[in-house]
C-alpha cells in the first residue's frame, strides 16, 4: 500500500496529516489534473467529507492544570528515544499504572500527544514513544509525507525494541505501578499493539484501534487481554478480523471486539476527515473501562 503515492496521500489525509487543499494540490501534481485528483478522492469516498466538530472536553490542552507533560530522552538500542510523558498533576507520592500510546505512521504528532494527555487526565501515567527516534525524531520531518516515508524505513523488530525499552524504563520509576502496564495504538500503531502483545508478557491490557497485520501463527502466544476497535467501512483491515476472532475464541483468549457501524478508518482521530464524534467517544469510554478493569481492578 505504502508504495502507491496516491493511496499514501489519501491515507495521510484520513489521519489528519494533510488538509483538503494540500491533498488536492499534491494529488494534482501526481495525476496531472485537478479533475483526476478529485476523481481519486471520490473513489476513496473522500470528495465531500468534512470533519465533524470535536465535542467539548475531548481534547486535553497542553496547559491543562490537571496534567503535567514533557518530552524526555531515554536510552534505546538505536540511540536516544524521545518519549512524551503526561502525568496527572497530583502524581507525586503515588504509583499509577502506565499506558503506552503508539502513534500512526506519521510519527509522534500533536494528536497523539493529546491522546497521551487524555490518558493522564484519566489518572494514568501516559507515555508516547517516538518511533522515528532512530532517524532523529518526528520533528525532523515537518512534511507528513516525509514522516511516513521515514516510518516505512523502520523495522518490526526495531519498533518492538523501542516500545519495550520505553515500557521497561518507565515501569521502574517510583510513580509507576510496575506490574500494571497497558498499551493503545492507532492504525499502524494498532498493528504495533498486536505485535507487542504477541511478543511480550509484561502487559496487563492492550487496545488496538484498526490495527493491521495480525500474525495468525502467533496468536497462541497471546497472554494479554486485548480489546479490538475497528470500523465497519474499513473493509481491507476489518475484513481480516473474522479468522482472528475465531482463533482467539477457540484458544479461550481474553478479548473484546467492537466494530463501529458506518465508520471508516481513523474515525477516532479528531484532526482528520473521517472523525466520527459519537463512535470516537463511545470507543474511548470503552477503552478507559477496559483499562480500569485490567490495570486497576486487580488483586494487589
Amino acid at each position: 500500500m505504502w508504495n502507491d503515492p496516491i493511496k499514501n496521500l489519501l491515507h495521510l489525509y484520513e489521519d489528519g496529516g494533510l488538509n483538503r487543499r494540500e491533498l488536492v494540490h499534491r494529488l494534482t501534481k501526481i495525476t496531472g489534473s485537478m479533475a483526476a485528483a478529485i476523481a481519486a478522492m471520490e473513489s476513496a469516498g473522500l470528495a465531500e467529507v468534512t470533519p465533524a466538530a470535536c465535542p467539548s472536553g475531548v481534547s486535553v490542552a497542553e496547559n491543562d492544570p490537571a496534567v503535567y507533560a514533557q518530552t524526555l530522552s531515554i536510552s534505546g538500542d538505536g540511540g536516544p528515544l524521545y518519549v512524551y510523558q503526561a502525568l496527572p498533576a497530583n502524581w507525586v507520592g503515588t504509583r499509577r499504572p502506565a499506558i503506552l500510546v503508539i502513534h500512526e505512521n506519521r510519527g509522534l504528532v500533536d494528536h497523539i500527544k493529546d491522546v497521551t494527555r487524555r490518558i493522564a487526565k484519566a489518572g494514568y501515567v501516559g507515555l508516547a514513544v517516538d518511533l522515528l527516534s532512530r532517524q532523529g525524531g518526528t520533528d525532523k520531518f515537518p512534511d507528513p509525507n516525509d514522516a511516513a516515508a521515514a516510518y516505512n524505513k523502520t523495522t518490526v523488530e526495531g519498533r518492538r525494541q523501542d516500545m519495550l525499552n520505553t515500557l521497561l524504563t518507565f515501569r521502574d520509576q517510583i510513580y509507576v505501578t510496575r506490574d500494571r502496564l497497558g498499551v493503545v495504538g492507532f492504525c499502524a500503531g494498532g498493528g504495533n499493539v498486536w505485535d507487542l502483545a504477541l511478543n511480550t508478557d509484561i502487559l496487563s491490557a492492550a487496545v488496538a484501534f484498526y490495527g493491521p497485520g495480525i500474525a495468525m501463527d502467533q496468536l497462541s502466544q497471546l497472554t494479554t487481554p486485548i480489546m479490538c476497535v475497528y470500523a465497519e467501512l474499513d473493509r481491507a483491515i476489518t475484513g481480516q478480523l473474522g479468522p482472528v476472532v475465531s482463533a482467539m475464541s477457540t484458544m479461550q483468549k481474553r478479548f473484546e471486539v467492537h466494530i463501529y457501524e458506518n465508520t471508516n478508518h481513523a474515525f477516532f482521530n479528531d484532526t482528520g476527515p473521517r472523525y466520527d464524534p459519537a463512535a470516537a467517544c463511545d470507543a474511548w469510554t470503552k477503552t478507559l473501562v477496559f483499562f480500569g478493569r485490567h490495570l486497576i481492578a486487580q488483586p494487589q
